[in-house]
This record gives structure tokens, sequence and C-alpha cells, in this order.
């Protein structure tokens, strides 16, 4: 048995003094920046100022928090050791790959890519299975995290999908602050000098250490980390897309640990498990895009006006009117399009709504107060004719140039 009673202290005094290390205050302060950012496209589509920013700045450093426990705990079970991780060549080829494609800042890239020089050309010098191993134990925080709060804050958005049609969606976007704590190598002993006792299969891991593993003194180390999540819901409410992704994204971390165990043990499975990382990471975004490219649930009904967000606090959220919804009348006025409601919102001064509940998958009719809010709060779905959307690109400022030189056109 792993002998998680005894290493709990050490892990959690560890994780106290990342939380008070500044470098962690500068990573909540990127995250601030972040939702601030998201805050504003919400400004955008409302005409409202962002509020509760520091909340949701709270909320993710919480997730991240309980994330860096997880996989503070998986680093420990398994065995990992910034030794051999080779977190000195991961940042800057993550950022270089980010100038081609902002999706090539995650660390499949640049682990796959760090792995397979080492293994076919002799450097870096890094251990594969390690390297490895922590881009499948990170992705899979980051799986955990999607899945309990990716679809929260979701901001509200236009797009063009595959007919060339405007149609309503979000846009998921998550930054978390990552505290961990990681094993480190601090000398050699040949005798029993205390310490936790730790089990005979560990580490799971040994990372080209071999039987030697046994005979090393180990110290935890602080570590700050950061995880970001980005992803577009059209077919799917927020929270179906946050968890299906999670899902998907799960199986793929749980395959790469599986191979980078096995790469402690075999040169060829090594390079599966190099090839797998980016190669496995490219068919996750895939499978994500064929799943969400479907039939827009956000699009004009055949009658009535369907809302796609609500702003809470304002009266359409009193009233009980949620994303999905369609308002079907306003004092028995039928509304067909977003001009139509705000006639007849116009017209009654105690307005009675009637819509059906997505959700409860029935009708209502509910009192619209206004009191000091001038507006319902609420954003219809796109009508079709609209001119503005977001473009679907992640071409970093290297492909763009590389684009322009060809001469290609368009969105990049």
């Amino acid at each position: 048995m792993f002998p998680f009673l005894e290493v709990t202290p050490l892990l959690f005094q560890t994780l106290v003094a990342v939380i008070l290390d500044p470098l962690f205050l500068l990573v909540v302060g990127i995250v601030a920046l972040q939702y601030s950012r998201i805050g504003k496209v919400r400004e955008r589509f409302f005409g409202l100022r962002p509020r509760g920013l520091w909340l949701d700045v709270l909320k993710a450093t919480a997730f991240g928090l309980l994330g860096g426990v997880i996989a503070s705990y998986l680093m420990l079970v398994i065995g990992l050791t910034l030794s051999g991780s080779g977190l000195l060549y991961l940042w800057p080829l993550a950022i270089l790959l980010m100038l081609i494609d902002a999706r090539f800042l995650c660390f499949a890239y640049a682990g796959g890519i760090l792995a397979f020089s080492s293994l076919v050309f002799g450097w870096p010098n890094v251990s594969v299975p390690q390297v490895l191993g922590l881009v499948a134990i990170l992705h899979m925080v980051e799986a955990f995290l999607i899945y309990v709060s990716g679809h929260q804050g979701a901001v509200p958005t236009f797009i063009k999908n595959t007919e060339g049609k405007v149609v309503g969606g979000f846009a998921l976007q998550k930054f978390w602050p990552i505290p961990l704590t990681a094993l480190v190598v601090v000398g050699e002993t040949t005798m029993p000098n205390g310490g936790v006792g730790m089990p005979e299969w560990w580490p799971l891991i040994k990372g080209g250490l071999g039987d030697n593993a046994n005979h090393l003194i180990y110290s935890l180390m602080p570590v700050v980390a950061g995880l970001g999540y980005g992803d577009l819901a059209a077919s799917r409410t927020p929270e179906q897309k946050g968890r299906i992704s999670a899902v998907i994204l799960g199986f793929y971390s749980l395959i790469l640990l599986g191979l980078a165990v096995l790469a402690d043990r075999s040169w060829l499975m090594a390079l599966v498990a190099a090839m797998f990382s980016p190669l496995g990471h490219e068919m996750v975004i895939y499978i994500g895009k064929k799943l969400e490219f479907g039939r827009s649930i956000y699009q004009p009904p055949n009658k009535g006006v369907k809302v796609l967000d609500v702003v809470p606090g304002y009266p359409a959220w009193e009233a009980g009117i949620r994303s999905g919804d369609i308002i079907i009348d306003v004092n028995e006025m039928e509304v067909n399009s977003r001009q139509g409601l705000e006639f007849a919102l116009g017209v009654y001064q105690q307005p009675q709504i009637t819509y059906w509940s997505a959700k409860d998958d029935r009708v209502f009719r509910e009192g619209i107060h206004f009191g000091d809010k001038e507006m319902l709060g609420i954003l219809p779905v796109p009508e079709g004719n609209e001119e503005s959307f977001m473009e679907l690109s992640t071409g970093g400022p290297v492909r763009r140039w590389f684009n322009n030189l060809l001469g290609k056109k368009g969105p990049q």
C-alpha cells in the first residue's frame, strides 16, 4: 500500500509554500487578466459592465488548488521527478510552437517532440517516461477540472457553421493556477535512514534510474503551473460539451500514462508513446470538432424568440428564463424576432411573457418587473442577418506570416 497518511503532511506543507510563493500570486494575476478579457467580451454583447470578476478568479483558484492536490498525489504515486521531466526544455519549446498555432502551447506537443528527439537523435538528454508521464498527469487533472467547472462562465458568441450560416454558440474558456509538489533527487544512500517507507513497486516510472531508484533520497519541491481550456459549444449546451470533452481528454491521458509506464521498459514503446502524445491530442481535437459541428441548437425556431444567454439579476433571469428557452408571446402578442420582442415590450407597461422552458419542457407565463432595470437582460440567438461573428482560428504569427507570403486570403 502507498503510505498516503505519512506523505500527506509533507505534501500539504509544500503546497502551502507554493501558495505563498510570489510566482503563484503572479500566475493568479495572469488568470485574473484573462477573466477580465472574457468579461469585456460579454460586455460587447450585452452592453453591461462585467460583474463578479474576482469571484470568478476565486473559484478558478479554488479549483486550481484542488487540481494541484490531485496532480501532486499522482506524481508522488507514480514517482515522477523534476530531474528527468524536461521542464527546462518544455516551456521554451511550447512557447515557440505557440507562434505557429496557439493550440501547440499544450505540453502534449512539446513533450512528444522532446521525447522523439531524445530517442532518435539522443538530444536533449531527458527521461522519455518522465516527460510523457508529466504530460499525462497534467492532462488528467485538466480533464477533471473541465468536467467539474469547464462550462462555468461560458461566453455567448456568434459563429459560422459548416453551411456558412451565422448561428449562436458559447466559447468555453477557463484558466486555473495550479500549485504542485514534485519530487527531486537530493542524494543517495545504501542504508535505511528513516523518512517515508515506500512500497517495493515504487517508483512506477524509474526514468532511467533502474535499481538505483530505491537507494535515492528524494525531497519535495514547490512548483507553480497553470492550465487553460478553450472550446466551443454550439450543437450542445456548455455543460454537455464540457463533460464530453473531459471524458475524451481523460481517456487520452490514461492511455498516455499507460504508454509512459511501458516506455520505461521498452525503447519501441517509448517511441510509440512519443508519437501518441501529439497525434493523440490532435485526435482529441478532431473528435471534439466532429461532435460539435452538427446542427446548432442555438438558431431561430419556427415560432418565437430563442434565448442564447441571460444576464443574472435582470428581469428575464428573475422570471426564470434561461439559455435555450423560447419566448412565445408578450401579453398574447406573438413575437418571432428580436425587433418584434422589443416592440411588444415597449407596448405593455406590465408585460406578461409566455415562454417554453428547455429544462422543464413545459410552458410558463410570468410577469416581468423591470424595477430600476431598463432592459430585459437576454441575448437572442442570431437571426441569420448578423454580419459579425467569431473567427474559429488559432493560427499564430508565424503561420499567418507564412500564409500571407503564399498570398492566402481570409482568416488564419
